[in-house]
């Protein structure tokens, strides 16, 4: 017998030679069967189970620019969430993510020109004032802007050492903060799809952190200092660095969960 099990139970596929059954298709079954089908359809191509879209491709719901004067900077239209760098440098922050530790966050960017920007995690305000914001932030930038940037991990956490991990690198802190560096076993891609959009992925998970672009991993990093001297948990923002650019954004959706780690690969 063949089954296909949904979530309040399961279907079972009838074989041609059970008896009272059809054996081919008739207009009596063709109903059922369509359904089946759909049920089938969307169980395979939905999203998995926890996974929450939190852009909805229509307006700014959910989500706050930091500083409130920068509003006019973030804008949506056709789906798409930019950012412009005519208000100075802005954030644009999710709401629903004031204390979020472990997650795994996809969305995708395209510069139109050059530009310079990328998504703050675990952001806290920063303490010493030197900053707006202590976060470690995944890099974004136009072709050619260089590995320190575009696929990097960048520290801003003023009151320790501000480490970077250049695209293609893997770093772990040990607990005294003393920075140990080796390569990827793969080169990333900085490749965009045809139509210019980049696809990112970022796992943040206890003291390890991925960042994935274009499918592969990017850049990753571990820290074992004690963790009060770590960033716990705090807000999810997106950037906006240089006057004059131009950031696009769309399909942004996460899941949280505890430290076992995301399902999905």
């Amino acid at each position: 017998m063949s089954t296909f099990r949904i979530r309040t139970g399961a279907i079972n596929l009838a074989k041609a030679d059970r008896p009272g059954r059809c054996r081919t298709p008739c207009r009596r079954c063709l109903p059922q069967t369509l359904l089946l089908i759909c049920l089938m359809t969307t169980q395979t191509q939905g999203s998995p189970p926890g996974w929450q879209t939190i852009f909805d491709g229509k307006s700014l719901a959910g989500w706050q620019a930091v500083p409130a004067t920068s509003g006019a900077a973030w804008t949506v239209a056709d789906g798409i969430l930019t950012g412009r760098g005519t208000h100075g440098r802005s954030y644009l922050q999710w709401q629903g993510s004031d204390n979020v530790r472990n997650f795994d966050l996809r969305l995708q960017y395209r510069f139109q020109g050059k530009g310079n920007s990328g998504v703050n995690i675990r952001a806290t305000p920063d303490p010493t004032g030197r900053r707006a914001w202590q976060a470690y932030h995944a890099d974004f930038g136009h072709a050619g802007i260089g590995r320190n940037i575009l696929g990097a991990w960048d520290f801003h956490t003023p009151g320790r050492k501000e480490h970077g991990v250049p695209r293609g690198q893997r770093l772990v802190i040990d607990a005294h903060d003393r920075p140990t560096y080796s390569h990827l076993a793969s080169e990333p891609s900085i490749a965009p799809d045809a139509d210019g959009w980049n696809r990112v992925r970022i796992v943040a998970r206890d003291n390890a952190f991925e960042y994935y672009l274009n499918g592969r991993l990017s850049a990753a990093f571990t820290e074992h200092l004690p963790p009060g001297q770590r960033l716990s948990s705090g807000r999810i923002q997106l950037q906006i660095h240089d006057p004059g650019m131009l950031v696009e954004f769309r399909d942004i959706r996460i899941t949280v969960f505890d430290s076992a780690g995301p399902v999905e690969p």
